[in-house]
């Protein structure tokens, strides 16, 4: 019962708002009816952080994570597009080489308030498919473009045995008036124990050149991670 109202309370809100950036990210509460986290399970030691990447691979964007992050010697997951996967397969390799998780993003980066549940489900079976043929992983995990899951969406998505995952900070990288002092602050200026933060480490979806933002941004925002004491992990 609970389920059902929520999903139509998610149903009726986005269809009046379009959905804005995202909604479980923005009402909690929801995403916990829902049964999507946004946030890590409690640590059983060290308190964790993760910081995730969407919308790659991408031809600039991604090498320049994957250096960072291996300078830092942390780890990340990264939701991975199907059509920028089949642009840049060795890209995709390149992150599972790294010992970075991947998950599932979509196939072509649409809104879901525009799709049917038959083009959702092509779209989450395309690709898996995509996914698995490149890298050899089969991802577990899969989080919706713009954060936008409607009823039909979560249906598919577990229809699928996908976990939906979203997040409770991010660096809003993807305007075109960040800067990478504002993504640093918005990515880390709540930043506690058990968050997901979310980042970009393309551009084909958002502004030209957001990428370049989220790059120069990201050793700070470690850094951050680090002087808090917390350990950045792959979401489980």
């Amino acid at each position: 019962m609970a389920l059902g109202k929520a999903m139509g309370v998610l149903g009726s809100v986005a269809a009046v708002t379009h959905a804005g950036p995202a909604l479980m990210p923005l009402f909690p509460p929801l995403a916990s009816l829902l049964g999507v986290p946004r946030t890590l399970p409690e640590a059983p030691s060290r308190p964790e952080v993760a910081i995730t990447f969407d919308d790659g691979p991408h031809p600039e964007g991604t090498p320049a994570v994957l250096d960072i992050l291996s300078d830092e010697g942390i780890l990340a997951t990264f939701f991975l597009v199907g059509e920028r996967v089949r642009a840049n397969p060795q890209l995709a390799q390149e992150i599972v080489e790294a010992g970075h998780k991947v998950a599932l993003h979509c196939d072509l980066h649409r809104n879901a308030l525009r799709l049917t549940g038959a083009q959702i489900r092509d779209d989450i079976a395309r690709a898996q498919a995509t996914i698995q043929d490149t890298t050899g992983v089969d991802p577990q995990l899969q989080r919706a473009p713009l954060g936008i899951y409607t009823p039909a969406f979560l249906r598919e998505v577990k229809r699928a045995g996908l976990q939906p995952w979203i997040w409770s900070q991010w660096g809003r990288d993807w305007r075109a008036r960040a800067t990478p002092e504002s993504i640093v602050k918005d990515a880390t200026a709540k930043l506690t124990p058990g968050d997901v933060v979310l980042l970009h480490d393309g551009d084909d979806y958002s502004a030209e050149g957001s990428h370049r933002r989220t790059v120069a941004a990201l050793p700070a925002i470690l850094n951050a991670v680090k002087a808090r004491s917390l350990d950045a992990v792959v979401l489980p």
